[in-house]
């Protein structure tokens, strides 16, 4: 039998005194809390927090992460534990709903909470369940997904049959929310067209907040197939690990995935490789901890958000865009805006595929929308090009528009070889700037949603 888990999203509104202040501000928290099986009231259950918490005037974090306990029978309460950032401070928010069978709603629905820096008390106010507009949103939102390690798992395994000119590829980038480094590690299997041996390789880069990105490749190694992943000589990318060496650089790192896998390109085209390539993740987001070592030091990572992703097909695109948006509260923008290599396709312009997992769920539904709206009737177009490149486009009552730039001084140029032979180049950068807006329509276009990433975005341009 298929483990679940649960998840769902609360609103909280309410008031909070800081230190040094003369009155209450405002406080808006917005949370999706997840947890690895089914939530039983007569149970303890913990969940994972991440979420966006705003103080008027003070705050707007959307990256905020913490712990859920959920005990109402056992121990009748529901804590909160929740780390946020105040002004380059972190904050840690601690408070728990007290249930009682006597007042039933106003124990489930207010939350007194305090708020410490450094152990060190720096605040206390009291946020409030909003029954009259969040009642039927929570009840509505609980979704009960199979375990996501499990899945993630099941994707990981090679895809390789032996045929002849095909590459697969395992990638993970990241960005470390301590230092604001990106680090990206791609590993890939080469079979080349004329029938030589398979060959594995890959390499790592880090992006530093401040100054030139570094990198290292490894390989070219035999290629063994293995049921787990990628494993070449003493470099792997497994289910929940990843190890390897490469010049200068020597990784150790945990990866906890987090949410439903995604398919950006049409979920078919996974199983059955008809497309010049397939695309998709298996875990939207994921966590990583552990250690990078670096020719002038060492990054240590704790639970830096993130996601690993793969690619099956027969080469490079003529040309591409990717973007990889952690947008926070657990959303996250998956986009690859290609022109094939294949006659006829080659003479198309880009071909978007957008997926938009928000609250749960992936917009548009079928990945094909956005690719075949735009060949079909121009409904989503790309515009690649460096340092900013655009897509947008709408499928049903929604609308996007999403501008990526990727800064010269951050960005690293990289030679890929297909395998016929031919070379294609890309420009990465994980420490790229994006901005999304989202719009839905109500007789006119009206804002559903933005968010702005700064220096957290990870994005690629590729050409011949």
């Amino acid at each position: 039998m298929t483990a679940r888990g649960t998840t769902f999203k609360e609103t909280m509104l309410g008031r909070v005194r800081l230190a040094g202040d003369e009155a209450d501000r405002p406080v808006r928290l917005d949370l999706l809390a997840r947890a690895d099986s089914v939530l039983l009231p007569h149970r303890t259950t913990t969940a994972r927090l991440t979420g966006r918490i705003r103080i008027a005037g003070r705050a707007d974090d959307p990256g905020a992460q913490g712990e859920l306990e959920i005990s109402p029978l056992a121990h009748r309460r529901i804590r909160y534990r929740l780390a946020f950032e105040l002004e380059g401070r972190r904050l840690h928010l601690d408070g728990w709903k007290s249930v009682s069978f006597k007042r039933p709603v106003t124990s489930m629905t207010v939350l007194p909470y305090t708020l410490y820096e450094d152990g060190e008390q720096v605040g206390e106010g009291t946020l409030r369940f909003p029954l009259a507009t969040g009642l039927l949103p929570f009840l509505t939102g609980f979704r009960f997904p199979r375990a996501t390690q499990a899945a993630a798992g099941r994707h990981l395994a090679p895809r390789w049959d032996g045929t002849p000119g095909r590459t697969e590829v395992w990638y993970t980038t990241l960005t470390d929310p301590a230092t604001g480094s990106g680090l990206w590690l791609h590993h890939e299997v080469v079979a080349p067209s004329d029938g030589a041996p398979a060959y594995a390789h890959g390499w790592i880069a880090l992006f530093p907040k401040d100054g030139p990105a570094e990198h290292a490749r490894f390989g070219p190694a035999p290629w063994t197939a293995g049921p787990d992943g990628f494993t070449a000589a003493d470099t792997s990318a497994t289910t929940g690990r990843l190890t390897g060496s490469a010049g200068p650089f020597g990784w150790a790192l945990t990866e906890k995935d987090q949410g439903p896998p995604l398919h950006t390109f049409p979920r078919w085209s996974w199983r059955r490789p008809w497309l010049p390539a397939s695309h998709m993740l298996p875990a939207t987001r994921a966590r990583y901890s552990g250690t990078v070592r670096h020719a002038t030091g060492e990054l240590r990572l704790a639970e830096a958000p993130g996601a690993s992703a793969r690619i099956y097909g027969h080469g490079n695109a003529r040309r591409w865009a990717w973007l990889h948006a952690d947008l926070g509260g657990g959303d996250v923008l998956e986009i690859v805006a290609a022109v094939s290599m294949r006659r006829g396709l080659d003479r198309l312009p880009p071909l978007v595929f957008l997926r938009l997992h928000r609250e749960g769920r992936t917009w548009p539904r079928r990945p094909e929308r956005t690719a075949v709206g735009w060949a079909g009737i121009g409904r989503f177009r790309a515009d690649i090009g460096l340092p900013r490149w655009r897509v947008e486009g709408r499928a049903g009552l929604r609308r996007i528009t999403v501008t990526v730039t990727q800064p010269p001084e951050g960005t690293l140029t990289l030679d890929y070889t297909d395998p016929d032979g031919s070379a294609a180049v890309c420009r990465n950068s994980e420490r790229a700037d994006a901005e999304v807006r989202l719009e839905r329509w109500w007789g006119r276009w009206r804002p559903e949603a933005t968010w702005r990433l700064a220096g957290t975005a990870h994005a690629e341009v590729g050409d011949r």
